[in-house]
């Protein structure tokens, strides 16, 4: 009985401790964002992917149909696979002209003065309202038949009469891409703070050797410039496949599906036709094309990508 009576204040005295201890502070502060965590993004993800082995409407009970879901995309449904290819030509086509166009920008004004910091927000403001379904409203009454660009391309005598560039398979999806290359600003200001970390010690002792600017450009600001390209590159890439918006306000995803982005026909299925367990199978597909894709280029940025410490290509 004496060491049952002992073995109380012990206890005690341990628990004392551990409320005292700087830990529990740590862990009452993170507690929420743990709590938060697991219930809003690891558990809709682990469910997702159960789903996504199922027939489900999201309505009824799901259906567990193993890889049905898997196989109907790849072998049973030619839009999945035409979205699939839509999508590769619009990060393949839109991704390197937005970064080109963000360069030029970017070497345009890296320099200082209120004038270029007024211009270099003028150019960012697009990025900014450029998701809006708002601008894409407009975007679709410029592109659209007998819009303002109708009347620019016939007043230069390089069109007749009135044409729908929305309305046309051959177009549609120029008309997305050349709205995603407006939007340059965001990778524009990151390609800036790159420009303004070259040292200009660089320049000066190339400027001694002779060299003129476009040896200057390949060989001291690319090569410096490289893990910052590598930054918009991925960044760019993955938000490519999530292209949603344009697509869905401007063409609706036509015609003919020529502008049937990957998201787009997701959101088809799982909430137009309520295969929700279809959709789910697509978002994972997409996860894993993603996330090859990006591990491809962190593969390859040894060869291309000059770091000061020596890490990367050189």
């Amino acid at each position: 009985m004496g060491t049952k009576q002992n073995g109380g204040p012990k206890v005690q005295g341990k628990f004392n401790k551990l409320l005292n201890s700087d830990n529990v502070v740590g862990y009452v502060f993170i507690g929420l964002f743990i709590i938060g965590f697991l219930w809003f993004t690891l558990y809709p993800l682990v469910y997702s992917l159960y789903l996504s082995f199922t027939n489900y409407d999201g309505l009824g009970d799901p259906k567990f149909v193993g890889l049905l879901n898997y196989q109907r995309m790849f072998t049973m449904d030619p839009r999945y696979i035409k979205s699939l290819t839509v999508t590769f030509i619009y990060v393949i086509t839109s991704v390197p002209l937005k970064l080109a166009f963000a360069l030029i920008v970017a070497m345009m004004f890296k320099g200082g003065g209120r004038a270029i910091a007024v211009y270099r927000t003028l150019f960012y403001l697009p990025s900014v309202i450029g998701g809006s379904v708002a601008v894409a409203v407009v975007w679709r009454q410029l592109w659209g038949y007998d819009g303002i660009m109708n009347q620019i391309f016939r007043s230069l005598g390089l069109m007749e009469g009135s044409f729908s560039f929305i309305g046309s398979p051959n177009t549609a999806m120029m008309t997305i891409v050349v709205m995603a290359v407006w939007q340059f600003g965001s990778p524009m200001l990151v390609f800036l703070a790159g420009l303004k970390d070259i040292p200009a010690s660089y320049y000066e002792a190339a400027e001694v050797d002779g060299a003129n600017g476009w040896q200057k450009f390949w060989k001291i600001t690319m090569p410096c410039l490289s893990p910052t390209i590598f930054f918009n590159l991925i960044n760019q890439m993955i938000t490519g496949f999530m292209a949603f918006t344009q697509a869905f306000i401007i063409t609706r995803g036509g015609p003919n599906d020529a502008t049937m982005f990957y998201v787009l026909y997701l959101y088809d299925r799982s909430f137009t036709n309520f295969q929700m367990g279809y959709g789910t199978a697509m978002a994972w597909v997409l996860i894993i094309i993603v996330g090859l894709l990006t591990a491809l280029i962190f593969k390859s940025q040894h060869k291309w990508v000059h770091y000061e410490s020596g890490a990367g290509g050189n």
